[in-house]
């Protein structure tokens, strides 16, 4: 039977001294002797509450201005100490066992945040001493208590008050943990700055031969892909992950995926753009001079999809812009930037819709992909941002107009985002027709003909833009009946020169972009 231990003697070392002043002075209160190191000693003393100086304990000074001042033998040996079988030790020189210990670090982090902070400075905020008496507390934890979080201290507190100044066995396993995972996060810390050192002078860091992310959970999601599933949201520590929840529903697992595609899309232009997902997919993308316009272009472009779908602007929504999507369409989630009141107030009005605000910089990272697959992870560099038009070719002996070379480019930024293999049909900076998710080419053509057709959208001048080359020229026999002017697409078939001679015989223009975009 895993017993309590009686907490006689506490060690406290703190930084941070949030709610330590209450949480010593209760202590005290209950006979238990406090131990502690300079700083917090002084902060005690000023309080009022009597304390030993670690020093004067271990009959040795804090030396080379605090670098050393816990790393002492006594320290080590009572907080490691067995009573049952080390008591004589203790004894023999004179330890005293330490029952609980209360610590945290120097704030590493903080340092590393801070501007015009130089190198030496931010290795002086290195802990040495604190994270070994963590490790040994935990080590140690049937008969140490160890708290590094100053939200347990008021737990303890109730723990001590109720089992005559014991701590439970459970407790004390719990606290442990809590307390290791705080070391390992702390040290994540500081391996982190010191592969940023070292990438500095590295010719190749992309994929390191460790990938050292800590990643934290944030909230429970309301479901995973299927209500049968389970879900949470976890954020990397290396980053921020701006997006606050405004109001609505808790979000499921879908609606962060799909919201991540949605913002990644808008924020590739720098027009006031609107993009509805559905399903991992855009089904429609507009950009305009205001968000109102920007909208109503993308809603046209598949009304039916758009049902139930993530919206996300690149620009603050107005209150015409939130009433026209509250009375025209159902929505599961809305991503902006910014918001006036107004708007905000209109979509109040509707409880069930979530509004999700991100930060501007939400893509400015340069971040990896990463999939999971069994027991291990596939790495990729994104595709964010990385349309270059010194890498185009024209191929057809039709010069595609300015006004084209427009419209390529924005449907090539659609296209990054759909699922292979996809087209996207676009005709004034706006799509019209999309074919997504197909296994043959010429399939994803056929789907978005044929949804043109049932909306009744004429593809005469469309631009057409390709995720990956054209195998075979029967996909351009079909776009040509469709009255398609130009189509852009990476090129690198084995066909290509059948594919070009194609789009010359209907006079069709067509730019190689050499740069495929599967998404699988």
């Amino acid at each position: 039977m895993k017993k309590n231990t009686i907490i006689r003697n506490a060690l406290i070392s703190v930084f941070d001294k949030t709610g330590i002043i209450e949480f010593a002075r209760k202590l005290t209160q209950k006979k238990i002797n406090l131990f502690s190191t300079s700083g917090t000693r002084k902060a005690l003393k000023n309080a009022g509450i009597k304390s030993t100086n670690i020093s004067k304990y271990t009959n040795f000074p804090e030396i080379m201005c605090g670098r050393v001042k816990t790393l002492h033998h006594k320290i080590y040996a009572g907080i490691l100490a067995r009573p049952e079988q080390d008591q004589d030790t203790l004894n023999k020189y004179q330890i005293v066992q330490m029952d609980l210990v209360v610590i945290n670090f120097y704030p590493f982090v903080q340092m590393l945040n801070k501007k015009n902070t130089n190198f030496d400075d931010i290795l002086e905020f290195i802990d040495i001493g604190g994270p070994t008496i963590v490790r040994a507390s935990a080590k140690n934890y049937n008969h140490v208590t160890i708290a590094t979080n100053n939200n347990d201290y008021c737990n303890i507190l109730k723990e001590l008050n109720k089992n005559n100044n014991q701590i439970s066995h459970k407790t004390r396993i719990k606290l442990a943990y809590t307390a290791l995972q705080y070391v390992f996060n702390y040290d994540y810390s500081i391996v982190e700055h010191f592969s940023n050192l070292n990438n500095k002078n590295s010719s190749s860091n992309t994929f390191p031969n460790y990938l050292n992310y800590i990643f934290k959970k944030k909230q429970d999601l309301a479901y995973g892909e299927n209500k049968h599933q389970q879900a949470g949201l976890y954020t990397n520590l290396s980053y921020n992950y701006n997006v606050i929840q405004m109001q609505g529903k808790t979000l499921s697992y879908n609606n962060m995926s799909d919201v991540d595609i949605a913002i990644s899309c808008v924020q590739e232009f720098k027009d006031p753009a609107c993009a509805i997902i559905k399903h991992g997919n855009p089904c429609g993308v507009a950009i305009s001079n205001n968000d109102l316009s920007a909208y109503l272009s993308a809603y046209e472009s598949d009304p039916i999809s758009s049902f139930g779908g993530i919206i996300a602007f690149n620009s603050t929504i107005h209150k015409k812009t939130a009433e026209t999507i509250v009375n025209q369409q159902f929505v599961e989630l809305i991503a902006i930037p910014d918001i006036t009141d107004s708007a905000l107030n209109i979509f109040s009005k509707k409880k069930n819709i979530r509004i999700l605000k991100y930060c501007d910089k939400y893509q400015k990272v340069n971040k990896l992909d990463i999939k999971s697959i069994n027991t291990a992870f596939l790495l990729q560099t994104n595709s964010y941002n990385d349309i270059n038009h010194k890498d185009w070719k024209i191929v057809s002996n039709k010069q595609p107009t300015q006004k084209e070379i427009y419209d390529a480019t924005f449907a090539l930024k659609i296209v990054k985002y759909l699922k292979s293999n996809a087209i996207v049909c676009v005709r004034d900076l706006k799509t019209i027709s999309i074919g997504a998710g197909q296994t043959s080419r010429i399939d994803a053509i056929k789907v978005a003909v044929m949804k043109a057709k049932d909306k009744k959208i004429n593809l005469k001048k469309s631009i057409v833009a390709s995720d990956a080359f054209f195998p075979f020229k029967d996909s351009i026999d079909v776009l040509a009946t469709q009255g398609t002017s130009c189509i852009i697409q990476p090129g690198g078939s084995i066909r290509d020169k059948e594919i070009i001679s194609s789009v010359n015989k209907h006079n069709i223009s067509m730019i190689f972009s050499n740069k495929r975009y599967f998404k699988h």
